[in-house]
């Protein structure tokens, strides 16, 4: 289970962990978290997003966002579109450190790349929501945080289900898009969507 080894090993603090959500889906933003804990508290269950209930996850977003301090970012699907997914991605996780209350001395970020662009040192945990408290619970925002705005998009555009499958590549959303066509939060450049287009064109 994720612990406190990591950032306490470190001699500069405050430490934040950074995830994302949202990297692999047809349609709908990347969201970033950062998350700095202010004392090193247990939160019950707290673990890799994906690992966790929605019950869970849902409790656990609500502790870390009244003991936590949080940051969000995210990157639009035409910024996807401009970008490529992963300087999206990179841009999110500047912009979620950007909007904590207080800068970090140091960054844990999940995954095996360290964004350009963050304004203190960082390093690069693979695996870092297994292991990192700090990253666990940035997962948690993030994951939760574009849940969330995902169903707001399904009630803007309600016959692509997006509160059920979140804009990732299910049967549902093949068929929606069969019958629909894209609406303008699907990510043009992602190959299913862009055969869409071409076969359009023709």
């Amino acid at each position: 289970m994720p612990d406190f080894s990591i950032e306490q090993a470190l001699s500069t603090r405050p430490v934040a962990g950074i995830d994302e959500a949202g990297r692999g889906p047809w349609a709908g933003p990347v969201v970033a978290a950062a998350v700095m804990f202010q004392s090193p508290i247990r939160m019950d269950g707290l673990n890799d997003s994906k690992l966790v209930t929605p019950t869970r996850r849902t409790a656990l977003y609500e502790q870390i966002m009244t003991h936590c301090l949080v940051g969000i970012g995210h990157a639009e699907a035409e910024e996807i579109d401009a970008l490529n997914i992963w300087r999206a991605t990179a841009l999110a996780m500047c912009r979620a450190v950007e909007a904590l209350p207080c800068p970090p001395a140091f960054v844990l970020v999940d995954g095996n790349r360290v964004p350009d662009g963050l304004p203190c040192p960082a390093r690069a945990v693979i695996g870092g929501d297994g292991v990192s408290a700090s990253i666990a619970a940035a997962s948690i925002i993030a994951k939760v945080t574009r849940d969330r705005w995902m169903v707001e998009y399904a009630a803007r555009y309600p016959e692509y289900g997006f509160d059920r499958h979140a804009g990732y590549g299910t049967a549902q959303h093949r068929e929606a898009l069969a019958s629909h066509g894209i609406c303008p939060i699907h990510r043009r450049s992602f190959a299913p969507i862009r055969a869409i287009l071409e076969a359009e064109a023709v």
